[in-house]
């Protein structure tokens, strides 16, 4: 797959989501092959409930120089692959969308072209949940669902709610064809300083009922588990449901119960073991996002910490496009392997919670830049717009597996090798991807306020 490979930069656009339309069930059908017994173990138990299998998927991207993971869906009828950048950060799923399309990238794909027969209304059930807990606002019952996404940065992405057929295939080798509901994108406005990347769209991968996971999850065909390893050479892999769960060893943290996508305890950061003054970092995992995110009050102290550390050593700051904290050494650097001895290991030691941490060595927050550069992936929240919590993003999640278990709401994590994709058996194959770009969001900045999920009338276009 040749694709165009961009310069892994600050993120284009961190989002305030407003969505318009979706709700809370998911009617459809799907149809399966016969399905044979999966023996890999699991955290669940999937005879006793009815839970098939799960979806595996290769992942393609890199934190840099790309700035983005992604992964291959199969839409439509006749079937056609879409590229969608993951993001555990918010719920709905949206594909550029030939209706026609205003503002659209040049994707890998065409863009998906919409059948007259599948617009959600307002007055189907599944027209709400994005927008929930408020209710759509449309003039009829039978109008089309809209939905809207603005951005930080004044971009936006303007669509409608539709239904189409996916076919995913399960580790237990059945093929399934469900019909779910996702959005049809078809006003992309861009505003940001730099190119938009050009994949098809977004998968949400979060817990509302508005996600394809969630959809999936009420058919019984997987649990309402997700899970994802980045592998810092590129690629790696993504899972539905909770066949590739490791029946131990996993580090798990409760989520919040008032929020989707934060740990239910602060944490404290450490410098080498040793407490930094820095406390209650309230904690978000996003894979939406290609870097960390601290606010100010966390990032200056932890910049001054890291500076202070670099006295002495062969480093100088220097401008690089790439990020905004750089540093060059006497000559170009070509991995972090080559600098990461100059920097100290970042631990994250959770508060309340007994013994539970998370470590975060040099190659967790730092890249090499194609000049030769080393720079700090960790970034200033506070100047993208996130100033109460922190985002612990790709860079900081690579070389680990991380599982989103929303039925147990919890969030675990261990180190693992993501450069092989793991088979039905429990078995590790190597596996090579190409890259692909995609957008690289960072979801919902922050639980619904009322000043972000809120009711919003806007110009739609029939389909």
């Amino acid at each position: 797959m040749d694709v165009e490979k961009k310069k892994a930069t600050v993120p284009w656009m961190l989002m305030t989501v407003f969505f318009l339309a979706l709700s809370a069930t998911f009617p459809g059908c799907f149809s399966a092959a016969s399905q044979q017994p999966n023996k890999e173990k699991s955290t669940h138990s999937k005879a006793a409930n009815g839970f098939a299998s799960s979806v595996l998927f290769p992942l393609t991207g890199s934190v840099y120089p790309l700035g983005y993971y992604s992964l291959p869906l199969t839409i439509g009828h006749p079937p056609k692959v879409f590229e969608f950048d993951i993001d555990t950060g918010s719920d709905l799923t949206w594909v550029q969308c030939d209706a026609p399309c205003s503002g659209c990238t040049k994707p890998i794909h065409d863009l998906y072209k919409p059948g007259k027969h599948i617009p959600v209304h307002c007055e189907d059930p599944s027209c709400g949940a994005v927008h929930f807990p408020e209710n759509p606002q449309c003039e009829r019952p039978d109008d089309q669902c809209d939905f809207e996404v603005e951005y930080l940065d004044d971009g936006s992405v303007l669509g409608a709610v539709i239904t189409d057929y996916f076919s995913l295939q399960l580790t237990n080798g059945s093929v399934i064809r469900p019909r779910l509901a996702f959005g049809c994108a078809y006003d992309l406005k861009h505003h940001g300083p730099y190119s938009p990347p050009s994949t098809d769209g977004v998968i949400g991968l979060g817990n509302g009922k508005a996600s394809i996971l969630s959809q999936l999850q009420s058919f019984g065909v997987i649990r309402n588990v997700i899970g994802h390893c980045l592998s810092g050479k590129g690629g790696g892999y993504l899972f539905l449901g909770d066949d590739h769960v490791p029946s131990s060893g996993i580090v798990w943290m409760p989520m919040s119960g008032n929020t989707k996508h934060f740990l239910s305890t602060t944490a404290e950061l450490l410098l080498d073991g040793k407490p930094t003054g820095v406390t209650d970092l309230q904690i978000v995992f996003d894979s939406g996002s290609s870097y960390t995110y601290f606010c100010s009050r966390i990032y200056k102290p932890l910049l001054d910490l890291v500076m202070r550390g670099l006295n002495g050593k062969p480093l100088n700051a220097v401008h690089d496009q790439a990020l905004p904290v750089c540093w060059k050494g006497k000559k170009p650097f070509k991995s972090v392997h080559d600098v990461k001895n100059y920097f100290s290991t970042l631990t994250l030691s959770f508060t309340n919670t007994r013994n539970v941490q998370l470590e975060l060595p040099p190659e967790a927050y730092l890249i090499v830049t194609d000049h030769g550069n080393v720079c700090l992936g960790i970034l200033n929240g506070t100047e993208a717009g996130v100033d109460e919590f922190s985002i612990i993003g790709d860079i900081s999640l690579q070389n680990k597996m991380v599982i989103y278990d929303y039925e147990k709401q919890q969030i675990g994590w261990v180190s693992a090798n993501c450069d092989r994709l793991p088979s039905s058996d429990g078995d590790y194959e190597d596996f090579q991807q190409p890259y692909a770009a995609n957008f690289g969001i960072v979801e919902e900045n922050s639980p619904p306020t009322e000043t972000q999920v809120v009711n919003k009338k806007v110009h739609k276009r029939e389909l």
